[in-house]
């Protein structure tokens, strides 16, 4: 289990200097991680960054996608240190799509609620799930069958991940985040699957100024903070029309 740090020895803090310090000591090859973000829509940037720069290497990460050439988990890929994705969408990286295709890269599609619920159910100790997605086609090859009521449905598996890295709007120094609109996404279901959580948020405030109805992860699951205040925003697909 990661301690927090203390902050001269009074309040209870969470806060690292930077992604590359909250990083040391929790991250290896070979492991498990679950991402945040959507597209480009709520991605831990400085964390992303931070991992890249770890040199580590054989890693399996579950995201939603794997963000775009030269950005999000598209940079982990240019570097090599991703053997496998579990995915919903991969669509926008020439990259992913070259290594996968030259054998060089495993993938594992997940229809996109499935993989929420199964990043969900890790998060809460469910070990599997019967779902009706995927039934007849090849996301349910090799994979448990059984008749609910005369209706058939498979079992998937919920992740357990070694590592999550999410992003938040707003944190405190307890580790309560708060995100924002659409950058919600699939930051709460990582953030509750990983063993050990890191999280990168753009406004750090003291504990207590946060209403509780408004926090939408719990600090119990948050083990280390990092402040990312002016984030990268990048336009994943830009469509412009005339005036």
């Amino acid at each position: 289990m990661v301690e927090p740090r203390t902050d001269s020895g009074s309040a209870l803090t969470k806060l690292w200097p930077d992604g590359r310090t909250a990083l040391e000591g929790i991250v290896h090859d070979g492991m498990l991680l679950a991402i945040g973000g959507f597209g480009l829509c709520g991605i831990p940037e400085a964390l992303i960054l931070a991992l890249r720069d770890t040199g580590v290497r054989n890693l399996t990460i579950a995201s939603n996608n794997a963000g775009i050439d030269g950005w999000g988990i598209g940079l982990l890929l240019q570097t090599r240190q991703v053997k496998k994705m579990i995915s919903s969408y991969v669509g926008e990286n020439n990259e992913f799509e070259r290594q996968y295709l030259a054998g060089e890269l495993e993938v594992e599609f997940c229809p996109q609620g499935t993989l929420a619920e199964r990043m969900r159910a890790g998060g809460a100790g469910i070990p599997g799930f019967y779902t009706r997605t995927g039934v007849g086609t090849l996301v349910a090859e090799g994979k448990e069958h059984k008749e609910f009521d005369g209706v058939t449905y498979i079992l998937e598996r919920g992740i357990q991940a070694d590592l999550a890295l999410v992003k938040a709007r707003k944190a405190d120094l307890h580790g309560n985040l708060i995100y924002r609109r659409t950058a919600r996404n699939f930051n709460p279901n990582a953030a509750t699957c990983g063993k050990i959580t890191v999280a990168e948020a753009e406004i750090i405030v003291e504990p207590g100024e946060f209403d509780p109805d408004e926090i939408h992860t719990p600090g119990i699951f948050v083990h280390r903070l990092v402040l990312n205040p002016n984030p990268e925003k990048r336009i994943e697909k830009r469509t412009t029309r005339e005036v």
